[in-house]
């Protein structure tokens, strides 16, 4: 299964390093994603991202030691210290980054390649019960943001972005960004790709498509008032020797002068 999902992404699985060596890249990598980071004791003694992944590499060789209750055990534990909840089947390649940690899941059959960031709220989650692949399969330099689903069997390619909150249920290719509900590629391999509605969306900001498409309306509705009105005051700039109805593009003074006459 997980060599399927690496051949899928046109890679596979690199060999394993020794536990102390998968630790000591997990601590060493939040140097580089996270400026708070001031020495290790600090990583080591207060980011619970980093104690649910150095928790997880003991899990999952448990796990596929056959050893799985005692995974799924230590995998609770974890789960309450660090309110991170993997599961010990999931396969984590290197350098793993969870920054704050609160509320992300992920799922039994969820792969993930090198280098991915994954934010506070991140689900990886499953859409079916069958024993199979279910979660989806992440790789190489992924970012997922904040409260963000990727749900399903899918793949999101090496270098993707998934803004905050979006939910994503479909392939996504590599180097590209995706955000909304559900999720949307708006860049790919740097150029932006806007809508032709002009709705103009950022990976880092929630769209709100529906508030842009009613400003939009508002201002056509302006300019077509504006030229109504350019139309309507040429028409009344025309001269009403050959219009039958100079009662309506007559002035005021007109106005009163012909109710006088018809005894008004």
């Amino acid at each position: 299964m997980v060599s399927a999902a690496f051949d899928k992404l046109g890679k596979h699985p690199e060999t394993p390093l020794s536990l102390m060596a998968q630790w000591r890249e997990d601590i060493h990598c939040v140097f580089a994603r996270d400026p708070a980071a001031h020495s290790v004791w600090e990583i080591l003694l207060t980011y619970p991202g980093v104690h649910a992944t150095l928790f997880h590499r003991v899990n999952h060789r448990l796990w596929k030691a056959g050893r799985k209750l005692p995974a799924r055990i230590l995998a609770s534990v974890a789960r309450m210290l660090t309110n991170v909840d993997i599961h010990p089947g999931a396969t984590i390649g290197r350098r793993l980054f969870i920054d704050h940690g609160l509320g992300v899941v992920i799922g039994e059959t969820t792969v993930i390649g090198n280098d991915v960031t994954l934010y506070h709220g991140v689900t990886l989650g499953g859409t079916t019960w069958n024993k199979e692949k279910r979660h989806p399969t992440l790789g190489d330099n992924v970012l997922v943001g904040s409260g963000a689903k990727v749900l399903g069997a899918i793949t999101l390619g090496d270098n993707v972005r998934v803004g905050a909150n979006s939910v994503v249920v479909k392939d996504v290719p590599p180097c590209c960004t995706v955000v909304g509900i559900p999720g949307r590629v708006i860049q790919s391999k740097g150029t932006k790709i806007q809508s032709r509605n002009g709705i103009d969306l950022d990976h880092h900001l929630v769209p709100d498509p529906v508030g842009k498409a009613i400003n939009c309306l508002i201002d056509r509705i302006d300019e077509l008032e504006a030229r109504q009105t350019e139309v309507s005051k040429a028409l009344h700039e025309q001269h009403c020797e050959s219009c039958e109805a100079e009662s309506i593009c007559a002035t005021t003074e007109q106005e009163i002068v012909i109710k006088r006459a018809v005894g008004e």
